[in-house]
């Protein structure tokens, strides 16, 4: 993975993150975890670059987040291969089975120990600035409940600052 000015990004994030996708990864070499999110934003917040990311707290990936000050999205493009890894990383959890296994993705450490894979086209490398948790009370728009159905099982959000930029 080769460092980039995270001021060089061009993606257009509708369709990075809406319908590429992208690998929430969180922890080090001894003890991480990834998911795969479809949610999410890229924007310039408090004078930083930063990125939203949405979690809910039943995902195993979710305590890792907690425990750790940084985390990686990794973007591993649109080919036949990322998609079956990104419906594998979203599908099963970590809990259960060894996803680096069990997909043959390659973890790369990045420069404050994460964990990004060299099969990405694109890691960012992100530390936590503020974290709130959805309730259905502060939805404005309440069709929006919809994708939670009566249950609930709300996310929680994470506005990160991107603090490193990865290209393949």
């Amino acid at each position: 993975m080769e460092k980039i000015n995270v001021k060089e990004l061009n993606d257009n994030v509708f369709e990075t993150i809406g319908k590429e996708w992208m690998l929430v990864c969180a922890g080090n070499k001894d003890h991480f975890n990834m998911m795969t999110a479809s949610w999410g934003c890229l924007g310039w917040l408090w004078n930083k670059p930063v990125a939203v990311v949405f979690i809910r707290p039943e995902r195993f990936t979710h305590g890792i987040i907690e425990e750790n000050e940084f985390m990686t999205l990794s973007f591993l493009g649109n080919s036949e291969e990322a998609r079956k890894i990104y419906s594998f990383c979203g599908s099963k959890s970590g809990r259960d089975l060894d996803k680096v296994k069990e997909t043959g993705l390659t973890p790369v450490e990045t420069d404050n120990g994460c964990i990004g894979f060299e099969q990405s086209r694109l890691t960012l490398e992100c530390r936590k600035l503020y974290k709130d948790s959805m309730t259905a009370e502060k939805f404005l728009d309440k069709d929006l409940l919809q994708w939670y159905g009566a249950k609930g099982g709300f996310h929680d959000v994470y506005v990160v600052e991107i603090t490193n930029a990865y290209k393949k």
